[in-house]
């Protein structure tokens, strides 16, 4: 009877085990699928990749809920970026590599952290017509930081919190070293007031080149210590 009980106890902390391993598979899932959606402008499908209480924190912003997810990915990228569409656009590159992942899961198997950099190679190409996107960047570079939080839904791991924190840009013909505009068009007004605006405005850290830290999710795994800034 002792070892039955036994035996029952290891097979039930190994189902626990794979579980948490299958989380953080689907997590990191999640995440990749959300660089190939947004390397085609596929804005529905990262729209759809948020829980309905879901928001973005980019650009000195926050977009809450739905409305300000399709607020953000919809009237501002959308129209930026793809003319209006949903889908690639001739001649526009921007490519969303997602590279160094962290995930971990809550022991309840409810919600998760996820930390991942963004590396991103992006421009227009010279025959692609009307004006380069951000004015003055033919082709440029970009890294951030994401450092976000997931909800299980019913089964189903989706975006809670997205919190992507911008480190640098560099033009691809000086690269980073020459870099001087440090900050692009952080946001200064809320919607309504600006109808492409987040619900609230946030400090962001500062970009290259200074050299701020984005505060890490989880505790060294050695000392078992919070990072402290």
């Amino acid at each position: 009877m002792v070892e039955a009980a036994n035996l029952q106890e290891e097979v039930a902390q190994l189902r626990t085990r794979i579980a948490l391993l299958e989380d953080v598979h689907a997590i990191r899932t999640l995440q990749f699928k959300y660089g190939y959606y947004m390397d085609k402008c596929l804005y529905d499908d990262v729209v759809n990749l948020y829980a309905d209480d879901g928001e973005v924190h980019f650009a000195g912003g926050i977009y809450r809920g739905k409305a300000g997810v399709r607020r953000l990915y919809f009237d501002r990228f959308r129209k930026t970026f793809a003319d209006g569409r949903n889908g690639p656009i001739y001649g526009f590159l921007l490519e969303h590599l997602q590279l160094q992942d962290i995930v971990d899961v809550a022991p309840d198997r409810k919600t998760a952290y996820g930390r991942f950099r963004a590396l991103m190679q992006a421009g227009s190409h010279v025959t692609k017509k009307g004006p380069v996107v951000p004015p003055g960047l033919q082709q440029w570079w970009e890294a951030g930081v994401y450092e976000n939080t997931y909800v299980n839904d019913r089964g189903t791991w989706k975006i809670k919190v997205l919190d992507y924190n911008l480190t640098f840009h560099g033009a691809y013909e000086k690269g980073w070293a020459y870099w001087d505009r440090p900050d692009m068009a952080p946001a200064t007004m809320t919607y309504p007031e600006d109808p492409l605006g987040p619900d609230a405005l946030i400090d962001s850290p500062k970009t290259w080149p200074h050299t701020s830290v984005v505060p890490f999710h989880y505790p060294h795994p050695v000392t078992g210590k919070p990072w402290k800034g």
